[in-house]
């Protein structure tokens, strides 16, 4: 075999490395929550809904794809997306399944998915302070990159700081982005106490993905920093 067709077919050998690392709901699920910015292996862990030990295990299968990249902090490790691609390339494979796969349209009227006309319509009213904005993510989540303007009521906190919140005023939540049921849990709280609410189903990541980085406020990097060339095994 000549060296030019070997190097050809061993490509798809590379590009397999990347299907193993994202063959797996939890992996991806972990990928997602690292969008959000860097976080230890245990906070990860809960916010997963899996052991310590088993998010340890899926995170150095994400590392063996060089998608994301660790550094050890005192006692905890803490991870972080390998570059700002792994977290474009989510969006991507995400916006790949809506077009190919029928399972994802029931899955976006169950959580009130928003068309691109009608989200285009909230985010103007959201850009020209019409609304109340809320951020109901963690408030960790909240300091390393959030919309302009939010505030930051994390979602187990909303029904203790009804009061902060003015009454004629309709309030708008969002979280992690279109498949983040938190947002519209918050709905719910809301329209329970009485105050005209929505969801708006994007997030920090999805804004940065799509060329709107102005809208986001407070970034610190989410990502490694770019390491020398060269690579790891």
């Amino acid at each position: 075999m000549s060296a030019p067709r070997g190097a050809a077919l061993a490509h798809y050998d590379e590009l397999a490395r990347l299907g193993k690392a994202l063959s797996s709901p939890i992996r991806l699920r972990l990928l997602d929550l690292l969008r959000q910015g860097p976080r230890s292996v245990e906070v990860l862990a809960g916010r997963a809904g899996v052991t310590v030990a088993n998010a340890s295990q899926h995170l150095q299968q994400l590392r063996a794809g060089r998608l994301v990249e660790a550094d050890k902090r005192g006692q905890q490790v803490v991870y972080r997306l390998a570059s700002r691609a792994v977290s474009s390339f989510f969006s991507e494979l995400r916006a790949l399944a809506e077009a190919q796969l029928p399972e994802m349209d029931r899955l976006r009227r169950e959580l009130r998915v928003a068309g691109p006309a009608e989200r285009a319509a909230l985010l103007a009213r959201v850009r020209a302070g019409a609304v109340t904005l809320l951020d109901v993510r963690p408030a960790e989540e909240f300091l390393a990159g959030h919309l302009r303007g939010a505030l930051s009521v994390p979602l187990a906190e909303l029904r203790a700081r009804l009061p902060e919140l003015p009454k004629g005023r309709e309030v708008v939540a969002y979280c992690r982005g279109p498949y983040c049921h938190l947002a519209l849990e918050a709905v719910r709280v809301l329209e329970d106490a009485g105050f005209r609410a929505q969801h708006l189903d994007l997030g920090p990541p999805d804004l940065e993905a799509d060329d709107l980085s102005g809208d986001v406020d407070a970034l610190p990097p989410r990502v490694a920093p770019r390491s020398a060339p060269g690579r790891k095994r």
